[in-house]
């Protein structure tokens, strides 16, 4: 049936690398992480469970231009999806609010101090919520490079919206950080799925903080392909 979905939905014949697997973990209902590289596919281990399990997908995602490619996207593919943000006029707002609370949407995009709100917990505790995916998820430690306060929160209001499998996804996470977001969003006994950050497309090179101007305009010249200077 997953690949069957994923034709239909997505045009692939096969799944990547450990995306089965995880997606068959989020179908079952279990807690689970998943750290794959970016590029590497996370988006499609919540997208196609919520077309899988019985309700609404709930996504938290920090950025907002994040949550209208993903649903643009989505749109495009035919799978029911929207978002509520800052960038909603109050007449978009009140009809996303309608296809929320008339259960026809797949997935549901939410900043997390959105997911916060009460309002937005009174109108989520009304419907099915088929799981809650937290893109991103290195937002919550305190160890981790963009740490968001709010998503400390997050525990507290899935615990309210009821019992879903929670499925954490970010593309960093050294050991502390796995616990903390383990700890953080409350998992039971998650499954957890690292994939390989080797990207034999790319290749890096440090070199030290001498004649600096030259040295950019020297190595653009030598290169004939894509190449990014930080």
């Amino acid at each position: 049936m997953l690949i069957s979905i994923l034709k239909k939905f997505w045009g692939y014949d096969s799944f990547r690398s450990n995306q089965k697997a995880i997606i068959e973990s989020v179908v079952s209902g279990r807690d689970t992480m998943v750290i794959l590289p970016t590029g590497g596919g996370k988006s499609l281990c919540y997208q196609l469970p919520a077309l899988v399990r019985e309700g609404t997908a709930i996504v938290v995602s920090p950025l907002i231009a994040l949550m209208k490619g993903q649903v643009d996207s989505l749109k495009r593919k035919n799978i029911a999806a929207e978002f509520i943000n800052s960038s909603l006029t109050k007449e978009r707002l009140t009809a996303v609010k309608e296809k929320i609370l008339s259960s026809s949407l797949n997935l549901l995009y939410l900043a997390p101090e959105t997911l916060n709100q009460k309002s937005t917990l009174a109108m989520l505790q009304q419907i099915k919520v088929s799981l809650i995916a937290i893109d991103e998820a290195h937002c919550i430690s305190d160890w981790g490079h963009d740490f968001r306060p709010k998503y400390r929160k997050l525990s507290h209001t899935i615990e309210q919206i009821g019992s879903v499998p929670v499925i954490a996804l970010t593309a960093t996470a050294t050991i502390q950080m796995q616990k903390d977001i383990v700890r953080n969003l409350n998992m039971k006994d998650p499954a957890i799925f690292i994939d390989s950050f080797d990207r034999p497309n790319l290749s890096y090179e440090v070199q030290p903080k001498i004649n600096v101007e030259k040295k950019i305009v020297q190595f653009i010249k030598q290169k004939k392909n894509i190449c990014i200077v930080y």
